[in-house]
Parts: structure tokens; C-alpha cells; sequence
């Protein structure tokens, strides 16, 4: 028998897609689905009808060989992240941010990272002072208690922590502290205590003082007080928070701060730490 020589048989290469071009089974395409090329084969007579859309094929092609995505990215740091038909690209946020899902919970957005951002204190363990609180129902600051603070966020809340620790030199008279609060150098805020003001709000701690030990010639009575307090002064000024003292009722003295009577290790003798702390807290978390 005669042998016929057929050639090489191959696939019928036509070159890029084109909508108003008729195919036939074997013709071989390119074609960009989104941002992915890939090349094509007809299985079925066909006229206008895409190889794929989506990532899925036309019922008249298949996949010779599928191309992969380019990547969305652009910058050093960028994320790929699913949007709502294919992978895109999420730039990179700004320093301290952190991904977290958005407000539509749908997607991912850089925003403020929960939690303490920044903390800042006075520790006033080894200053010891006094404050003459010489006019009766007059506010005293007190030194070294304070505390500034500049919120990243306006929207971001302030927890002050802070201890007292002190005495005062007159016998049943009764000592108040408040904690005030001051924007910019600007107007004072009484956030916890306002003693004798419009409002007359409670105090932070109010003392009736009375002499404890006498035949040790110590005349004036030790107390410690610890608060907290979640402020939010809705600014990205400065913020300063100052405890200030005075004499409510029965006459005017000294108020003691952070005193050693004695350093010994008797039960009355005292040694005296005081402290303010600020943190600011993320809007959200508290």
C-alpha cells in the first residue's frame, strides 16, 4: 500500500481574539480576560462569542494555557487584597497604622491601631513639697502632679490613673482635690471634682483631718488616695491634667506632699508616692 506523508498536524493559529471573526474547532486564540492572558482553543463553531469572562470559559473554548494576573501592587509595603470581582491592590498605610476591616464590613482599610497609643507620666516618688492652701475654698495646684499629653486622634480617648499621697498640718479641718483639665494653655475644666462652683460636683477625695499620733510629735494626718478617669477632650492639642487641693471647711493649713515622717519600719511611719499617668486610647476600644 501507497504511504500518504499528512505533514506535521498542528493547531490553526489566528492571533488575538476578534469579536466579529468566525472560529472552528482547532482555532487557537489570545485573549485578556481582566488583567489575565491567556491563550485558547475553539472546540465548537462559534462567532462573537468571548473565550472567557471572569476567569470562566465560554462553552465553545478551553484552556490551551492560562496566564496568571499581574500583580496590582506598586509601591514597597502594598497588599493584594480581594475586591468584589478580582484581586487589588491595598496601599500601604501611614507609621502606626494597622489593617482592619472597614465600616461596611466588606474590605480591608489601613486605620488607627487599637489600643494604648501612647502613654505619658509623672512620677513624683522622690519629690517631697508642700502646698499652703491659705485661703479657705481656694484651688491650690499641687507641684509635680500634672501631666500633658497631645492626642494623635481627636476622635481617641484620655485614661488618667493617679495616686495621692500625702498630709496635712491642721487638726479637723477638711481638705478637697480635684483633677483639672487645660487645652492649649486655654480655659480650665473641672472633669472630676468642681468644689464650689456653679455645678458644686463631687470632689476626687474630701478629708476630714484629725492629729493621729501625738506622742510621737507628729500632728497631721496621712492619707493616700489612687483614681481613674476616661476623659475625652476631642482635640489634638496639648492637654494638660493638673490635681489641685484646698481647704474646704475649718479654717486653712499645709498640705504635705509624698512626706517621710520617719524611715523605719514601724506601722505609723509613712513614706509618701504620688504619681499621674495619661494614655491615650484608640476610639473604639473603650
Amino acid at each position: 500500500m501507497a504511504t500518504i506523508d499528512l505533514g506535521k498536524i498542528k493547531f490553526n493559529w489566528r492571533g488575538t481574539y476578534a469579536g466579529g471573526t468566525a472560529y472552528v474547532p482547532d482555532d487557537v486564540v489570545y485573549y485578556m480576560d481582566g488583567s489575565v492572558g491567556s491563550s485558547y482553543m475553539c472546540v465548537a463553531n462559534t462567532t462573537g462569542n468571548a473565550p472567557s469572562s471572569g476567569g470562566t470559559p465560554h462553552a465553545s473554548w478551553e484552556y490551551l494555557a492560562k496566564g496568571q494576573a499581574t500583580s496590582p501592587t506598586t509601591t514597597q509595603g502594598d497588599l493584594i487584597v480581594r475586591g468584589a470581582s478580582a484581586d487589588e491592590r491595598l496601599a500601604i498605610g501611614s507609621a502606626g497604622q494597622a489593617v482592619k476591616v472597614n465600616s461596611s464590613g466588606n474590605g480591608l482599610e489601613y486605620g488607627t491601631a487599637g489600643g494604648i497609643l501612647q502613654v505619658k507620666t509623672s512620677s513624683n516618688r522622690s519629690v517631697t513639697g508642700s502646698v499652703n492652701v491659705s485661703v479657705t475654698r481656694t484651688l491650690y495646684d499641687i507641684p509635680n502632679h500634672t501631666v500633658t499629653i497631645t492626642p494623635s486622634n481627636a476622635s481617641n480617648k484620655i485614661l488618667i490613673s493617679f495616686s495621692l499621697s500625702g498630709e496635712t498640718s491642721a487638726d479637723n479641718h477638711t481638705f478637697s482635690f480635684v483633677l483639672k483639665r487645660t487645652i492649649s494653655g486655654g480655659a480650665t475644666t473641672y472633669i472630676q471634682g468642681d468644689i464650689g462652683g456653679a455645678s458644686n460636683k463631687s470632689a476626687i477625695l474630701t478629708q476630714n483631718t484629725h492629729a493621729y499620733d501625738i506622742a510621737d510629735e507628729d500632728t497631721t494626718m496621712e492619707f493616700g488616695h489612687c483614681s481613674n478617669y476616661l476623659d475625652s477632650p476631642n482635640t489634638t492639642s496639648a492637654v494638660t491634667y493638673q490635681i489641685q487641693v484646698q481647704c474646704q471647711e475649718g479654717g486653712t493649713g499645709v498640705y504635705y506632699y509624698n512626706r517621710t515622717v520617719r524611715d523605719d519600719n514601724n506601722y505609723h511611719s509613712e513614706r509618701g508616692l504620688s504619681w499621674i499617668t495619661a494614655m491615650e486610647v484608640a476610639s473604639g476600644v473603650l
